[in-house]
């Protein structure tokens, strides 16, 4: 860990004397009204003070741009499609894909779906941005250093960066060619047999007017391309950076595979019947990628109207997750289907033709001129038909597909609607806020100080009369979509008999529900969601550390049914002793835990041979992995796919992927099962690696790379860290709410506020983080002052 003694000096000084905040900066702004405090606690949250929603939105902006300066600048560029400009040719797709995928509307439109003054909020941000961008390229010598490592500067904003839809969990368009790709080597029933679709049954049947062999082409390489995370390489730095490590010492974060559908969230609302306090409470960890600097930034804005407290992504405006003086909200994904892949006959005479309803269309046509580093200008055209953009034409067998995006219709860019949550009151205003929230398809919950509580799923939804959405379908007219459903018919509950709410990306929409045509097919594996329920519903009185216990819970449920399983199975050598060691384990993946690095193995081979027997060999490579709820539906209920003798063969394949889990255990970490332990480098950590680490030499890399340090988990238990053995998702953000007393709010965000590794803010989190600790979130001016490290006053310049 990189201790930075200024840091803490500052707090020392400040500790002394809370009546007067330390560090007083003063700035002269264009653009601003009246004066902006920006007070900074502690733990590097910025607390705005405005005397104007205009003022207070450039303040954030400001702020933001300060704290999160290269990402914001490598933010623009992907939402521009500008990063080949610093990268090279090798980043020429990405672009392409960005401009492809644009949003092309009326800008005026779209801002003000987000929220009456969205026009005005918006531009205000990007206002901010751009104030301190360029206040800081009159002294570059400022500039963090990765702009100096890659000899670049950043560039002004304009609202269509905001809106972008780059970073947005958008829709399901990988899997459904995935699936169309498997059905048609394997078939709809042996499909449907390995992946857990559901609540109801899909149809996968594949439209026979499509030529299945034409869809292992690469026709989703641009929507792919723009969608994936910037990466550097040794030749984009400047030489005296440059690395020249020949490897690296630490588990590649891509090590093992991931189930994507063990990426999610938790969230959950009690009522006060419930808690030892008699207050409502929120809590909420959303689970996404593990990043420095954090994909989170937390802020408080306070001006007349506005008072909100919370978590976002860094480059919008507002507050996703948090509360304001009202009520408390969060969010975890609620899968919604709102991508599908369109295939249409080509006109061999004129290839920019397709077929609809017996006639040939015309294509909408865009030239693009994309700048390329070290080459000149690549003039593209860009194909689009009534359904959306063009995504791969292929003129030899004059076929062309197109991915037609509900994010695509105004009101599409991810978590901005949340502005409209920022100034909710009651359950019914809150409600009436999630109608805007297209994207993404969302669990909402809400708790009040009224002692209120409410789920309400969002996300915008085509609904689909004639086909499932999971399966490429012919663009000529016969699969269209009727419109989408009002978001507030989907799914809700409100003050319900239990006392609580609980999600987790499992599927929890009720049998009673009818608009089933508008309610996604995959959901995530239930344990995380089964854990929660079942504390939730214990019947103790709980408490604010019983929240934080929840939230980082690591008793997995899988293990709960598989170690008992392990009973009568006789073994021999370091085999028999693994097996002891799990003898009246409490089921915790603790990270000093030796049972827990064990069974955690164990599952995992478990996973691994299942992938291995009963993915057909033509489904190897299309068929990404089998979720563990099937996998353990089989082992519980054995059949023919154990062999003729189902329990018998049930038990063979439990017994030997035990064998093969010590086997690697012994293998990985040594002959010695007391230096097993879950949670090491070798083993279950986190390490969380900056974008430019691989590229830099190892001084630059000290600086930028956080970790590792031991972690617990899986992911399957509420205190999610992924499926990996270096933690490569999770809740690195987290907030719990008590709506009675708002400054007894809690929350994580590692690695730190900042994306700069010389701020004080850049891994001041990351430690107590790793512990599963939480620092306060204060919301009232007392409070807050009680904690500041440092106050900056915007001005505006008479």
């Amino acid at each position: 860990m990189k201790l930075r003694l200024s840091f803490f000096l500052v707090i020392l000084v400040c500790s002394c004397k809370n009546e007067t905040t330390n560090n007083v900066d003063e700035q002269m702004i264009d653009d601003l009204l009246e004066p902006v405090e920006i007070v900074r606690d502690q733990w590097g949250i910025n607390h705005i003070y405005a005397k104007n929603q205009k003022d207070l939105f450039f303040a954030q902006g400001y702020a933001a741009a300060k704290d999160r300066l290269f990402q914001f600048e490598i933010w623009r560029r992907q939402a521009t499609g500008t990063v080949a400009e610093i990268l090279g040719e090798r980043e020429l797709k990405r672009d392409i894909g960005t401009r492809l995928f644009k949003f092309r509307g009326d800008m005026t439109t779209e801002m003000k779906y987000y929220h009456e003054d969205g026009a005005e909020i918006i531009t205000a941000y990007t206002n901010g941005v751009n104030a301190y961008i360029s206040e800081i390229l009159q002294t570059p010598e400022r500039l963090p250093i990765a702009f100096k490592i890659l000899d670049i500067q950043p560039q002004l904003w304009t609202p269509d960066v905001v809106i972008s839809r780059h970073q947005g969990l958008l829709g399901n368009i990988e899997q459904e060619l995935q699936i169309g790709r498997a059905v048609a080597k394997l078939g709809e029933k042996t499909v449907k047999d390995l992946y857990w679709l559901h609540p109801k049954e899909p149809d996968l049947t594949i439209d026979a007017s499509i030529d299945t062999d034409l869809l292992s082409e690469d026709i989703l390489e641009l929507y792919n391309a723009y969608r994936q995370p910037v990466t550097f390489e040794k030749g984009d730095v400047l030489p005296q950076y440059q690395s020249t490590a020949a490897e690296e010492t630490v588990l590649s974060l891509n090590e093992g595979k991931n189930d994507s559908l063990a990426i999610g969230s938790n969230n959950w609302v009690v009522k006060g019947d419930l808690m030892a306090d008699g207050h409502t409470y929120m809590a909420n960890d959303p689970h996404r990628t593990v990043a420095v600097p954090s994909l989170r930034y937390m802020a408080h804005l306070v001006a007349p109207g506005w008072n909100v407290i919370g978590g976002g992504e860094p480059e919008i405006p507002g507050i996703s997750i948090g509360h304001n003086e009202y009520g408390a909200w969060g969010l975890t994904v609620y899968r919604t289907d709102g991508e599908d892949l369109y295939v249409y006959e080509l006109n061999p005479k004129n290839p920019q033709q397709y077929k609809y309803k017996d006639e040939w269309v015309d294509m909408t046509k865009i030239s693009e001129t994309i700048k390329v580093k070290g080459q000149k200008d690549s003039i593209v055209d860009l194909f689009y038909t009534r359904h959306g953009p063009v995504s791969y034409i292929d003129r030899k067998n004059n076929t062309a597909y197109a991915v037609r995006c509900a994010w695509l219709e105004p009101g599409g860019s991810p978590y901005l609607a949340s502005l409209r949550m920022d100034q909710a009151q009651t359950w019914e205003e809150f409600r009436a806020a999630c109608n805007y929230s297209h994207i993404p398809g969302e669990n909402m919950v809400w708790a009040d100080s009224q002692g209120n509580i409410g789920w309400q799923a969002v996300g915008i939804a085509p609904i689909r009369r004639n086909f499932s959405g999971l399966v490429p379908v012919p663009g000529d007219g016969r699969y269209e979509w009727d419109g989408y459903l009002p978001i507030i018919e989907k799914p809700h509950v409100y003050n319900p008999q239990a006392g609580f709410l609980a999600t987790a990306n499992q599927n929890v929409t009720s049998e009673d529900y009818t608009h089933w045509d508008a309610v996604g097919y995959s959901w995530s594996d239930p344990y995380r969601g089964d854990r929660v329920n079942e504390v939730l519903g214990s019947g103790k009185k709980m408490t604010m550390a019983d929240m934080k216990a929840l939230q980082t819970d690591y008793i997995s449920i899988p293990a709960k049914t598989l170690v008992p399983m392990l009973e009568p199975y006789m073994f021999n050598g370091i085999v028999a002793e693994a097996k002891e060691r799990l003898n009246g384990w409490d089921y915790k993946l603790k990270a000093n835990s030796v049972a827990a690095a064990i069974y955690v193995a164990w599952e995992d081979h478990i996973k691994a041979m299942a992938n291995e027997r009963f993915i057909p060999a033509a489904g190897k490579g299309l068929v990404p992995g089998i979720q563990l709820k099937k996998i353990m539906d089989w082992i519980a209920k054995p059949d023919y796919r154990f062999g003729p003798d189902p329990e018998f063969g049930k038990n063979q394949f439990l017994y030997h992927a035990f064998i093969n889990a010590i086997t690697d255990l012994e293998k990985r970490l040594g002959p010695d099962i007391d230096k097993w332990q879950y949670g090491q480098e070798r083993n279950k950590h986190t390490f969380m690696q900056h974008a430019l680490s691989d590229a830099v030499n190892d001084s630059i890399k000290s600086k930028l790379d956080v970790g590792p340090l031991p972690r617990g988990g899986n992911a399957y238990t509420p205190g999610s860290t992924g499926g990996n053995l270096r933690q490569s998702s999770g809740a690195t953000f987290r907030i719990i709410v008590n709506t009675g007393d708002w400054d007894a709010a809690v929350g994580t965000n590692s690695p730190g506020q900042s994306g700069d590794p010389d701020s004080p803010f850049f891994d001041n989190l990351f430690e107590t983080w790793a512990k599963d600790e939480y620092f306060p979130v204060y919301f009232s001016r007392n409070k807050v002052d009680s904690v500041a490290v440092e106050t900056m006053v915007l001005r505006p310049k008479k």
